[in-house]
């Protein structure tokens, strides 16, 4: 066996018979990053506020060969999240890894939502977020140990029009989460807190996300399948990374707000309004899931698959930066020892005189 090989197999056992909470765990990223952990052996605490999408989930990850505990709560509701992660504690065992998931969001200009529509998403991403935060440190500070996953987006750095609630609350997010690191960082806790920023996903969140623009929403191309996201969820939460990035679209979002964020705003905004509609009209009489869950049958994949991508060079750069940069760095220097021994030691061919 190579030594790379040797190398993944050791990390795909490094959370086997450990728990894992995953919140959002109904559908989508949540629901393939449970199948994916579970399958590498860790027991898995889902929550999300339908019961009965969970326990589709559950049976899913029991067919798998895993094990799952369903607990319905509400992120938004601290006190059910922190008597979900009690319940968790009880029948699957100490948590060891809190992810961070769930969301909503609202496709519309901002002079379009209510204020109540910004609570709800501000509740719901950026508390729920908070809130299963504090009640994972709740378990983890007393044992010193436990990793936090939050995962976020490219959006948390660079807002798009037509999603200003869920831009603003993983903008917020972020901020919650730098000042928590310094704190963890003071107390010299053995805590590890990370954030993965995904790009567009083929989820069905699309489908059943409040819309009130004329066209059905869209993910803005790249497009990449659930199953990318929980293999970075994956490598976040067993290795140290500050955050971890995914595709060349994360990338190139956060390289252009930090050269010039006024020009990705003209950019976004000329582009990103259409971007993110399909040609087909939304006549706006569908249910959707700001304030409860949607009854139809919840699923890890949205309607977009024929263009969504099951593969990221750029997520396998990320996952190997350390190698990469440190073969980089050994080839620059045997370039420069085999340039000066080849001005020693080889004699010029032709003289002048």
């Amino acid at each position: 066996m190579s030594a790379s090989s040797t190398q993944a197999t050791k990390h795909r056992g490094k959370l086997r018979g450990k728990v894992v909470v995953i919140t959002g765990a109904s559908a989508g990223v949540g629901r393939a990053t449970a199948l994916l952990f579970a399958r590498r052996g860790a027991k898995i605490g889902l929550i999300a506020r339908g019961e009965d999408a969970l326990k589709v989930a559950q049976h899913e990850i029991e067919v798998a060969g895993g094990t799952a505990l369903v607990c319905a709560a509400d992120v938004a509701d601290a006190a059910a999240l922190d008597a979900a992660a009690e319940r968790i504690e009880q029948q699957l065992g100490p948590i060891d890894v809190w992810i961070n998931n769930a969301m909503v969001t609202v496709f519309a200009p901002v002079a379009d939502i209510a204020p109540e529509e910004f609570r709800r998403v501000t509740e719901t991403t950026y508390l729920g977020g908070v809130y299963g935060t504090m009640a994972a440190l709740k378990r983890m500070r007393p044992r010193d140990r436990g990793v936090i996953v939050q995962v976020s987006s490219a959006l948390a750095y660079r807002s798009i029009p037509l999603q200003s609630a869920y831009c603003g609350a993983k903008h917020a997010l972020m901020g919650f989460l730098d000042s928590l690191r310094c704190e963890l960082i003071h107390d010299k806790s053995a805590i590890h807190l990370t954030a993965v920023h995904m790009p567009a996903l083929n989820t069905p969140q699309f489908g059943w996300a409040r819309n009130k623009m004329p066209h059905r929403p869209q993910p803005v191309p790249p497009i990449y399948q659930p199953e990318i996201a929980a293999q970075a969820i994956w490598f976040a939460a067993t290795h140290r990374r500050r955050a971890v990035s995914v595709g060349s679209s994360t990338w190139l979002a956060l390289l252009g707000q930090w050269l010039s964020p006024a020009l990705m705003d003209r950019y976004l905004g000329h582009s990103a309004v259409e971007g993110q509609q399909t040609s087909e009209p939304d006549a706006g009489n569908r249910v959707d899931n700001l304030d409860i869950p949607v009854a139809n049958e919840h699923a890890t994949h949205g309607a977009f698959g024929a263009r969504a991508h099951r593969r990221s060079p750029a997520l396998w750069v990320e996952m190997h930066r350390d190698s990469l940069l440190l073969g980089t760095l050994a080839a620059g220097v045997a370039a420069i020892f085999t340039w000066q021994h080849c001005r020693r030691h080889v004699q010029p061919r032709f003289r002048w005189h």
